[in-house]
């Protein structure tokens, strides 16, 4: 049983709105109008139909995308998981503001709008190989904090992250969902060599070993081996869904949000989209647990949101071509004969 800190958010994922199919309908049938063949353009029609459904809108919008980027400092980082120091979590929020980032230069070049959400920076969470991560009250807090990051009404949310140490307690998390040890679900992350990666495994194996019998209730995984930034991505994705807003998932991190969802109510990321399987080895297999395939393999391993700021790129873009395309009557072009 899920502590009683969680009684409102077990209630808001089990029981989520459903997508409007009369809204998909009016898409298609604008789609079979278009001047080519009839599902010619594949996943880009689909990725139309997809905002359509969860926006609640035959006619949907893409005015206000949003990448939200949520960063946070992990305590593990004690045990040598990561090649950067967690002062670097700090400095790259710093550079998210000031443009300098990867993501920052992706979204000012096809006008997506980008938040940045510190979270407690100065105050890591637990180490998890001898602590919990954050306590249930805590952990709450900051699901209901990230539940914030709509209030600008964005038409599309990209979930994304940032934290030192944060592919350590990632994996964690989906090694107290899905079962195996470290060495299954670790990766080099920001670049560790194979000392670090053995440490990193070590970390998973030392947590699960302590926090072993308290690691049945998903949001209680959240909180013992979780992280801020995926507490509050949880949120964020939460709250997307009682409001119409489809989201897209970036990768390894950002997808153990959707992972806690999936695994209280599997339709609660019905809404959502993945952008892309990370370089993080074990992202592919997470996926496969959630019965979903990504929509890009770019070799990416960078987090901030970029891939699933790519993956709206491509959602603008089919949109684009829903809206604007001509028809066959305006064309002038004969339709499929009969």
């Amino acid at each position: 049983m899920p502590a009683p800190a969680y009684a409102d958010i077990v209630e808001l994922l089990a029981i989520v709105p459903d997508g409007d199919e009369s809204a998909v309908e009016t898409v298609r049938a604008r789609q079979a109008t278009l001047t080519k063949p009839q599902g010619s353009l594949g996943q880009l029609e689909d990725m139309v139909s997809f905002l359509a459904r969860w926006q609640g809108n035959g006619h949907p919008t893409l005015e206000n995308p949003m990448v939200a980027v949520f960063a946070a400092n992990h305590g593990v980082t004690d045990q040598g998981v990561s090649a950067f120091p967690r002062e670097v979590t700090a400095q790259m929020v710093a550079n998210f503001t000031n443009g300098g980032a990867a993501i920052s230069q992706i979204c000012a070049l096809h006008e997506i709008n980008l938040r940045v959400f510190e979270l407690a920076l100065e105050l890591p969470t637990g180490d998890i190989t001898r602590a919990n991560a954050m306590d249930d009250k805590m952990c709450a807090a900051t699901i209901a904090y990230g539940m914030e990051a709509i209030a600008g009404k964005p038409d599309l949310l990209c979930l994304g992250e940032m934290g030192i140490g944060n592919t350590t307690v990632a994996a964690a998390v989906y090694a107290a969902l899905y079962g195996g040890t470290g060495a299954d679900w670790v990766g080099r992350g920001t670049g560790v060599d194979d000392q670090g990666l053995a440490r990193k495994a070590a970390a998973v194996d030392n947590a699960l070993f302590f926090h072993a019998g308290h690691l049945e209730d998903p949001l209680e995984i959240l909180a013992r081996v979780g992280g801020r930034e995926i507490a509050a991505m949880l949120g964020a994705l939460i709250a997307a869904r009682h409001q119409k807003v489809p989201v897209i998932v970036d990768g390894f991190v950002a997808t153990a949000a959707a992972a806690i969802a999936h695994a209280v109510n599997p339709e609660a990321i019905d809404h959502c989209l993945f952008a892309h399987v990370s370089a993080e080895s074990a992202h592919g297999k997470a996926l496969e647990h959630l019965g979903r395939k990504p929509l890009l393999d770019l070799g990416m391993r960078l987090g901030e949101g970029s891939g699933a700021a790519l993956a709206a790129v491509l959602a603008k873009t089919a949109l684009h071509l829903h809206n604007n395309m001509a028809t066959f009557d305006e064309a002038a072009v004969s339709n499929r004969a009969n």
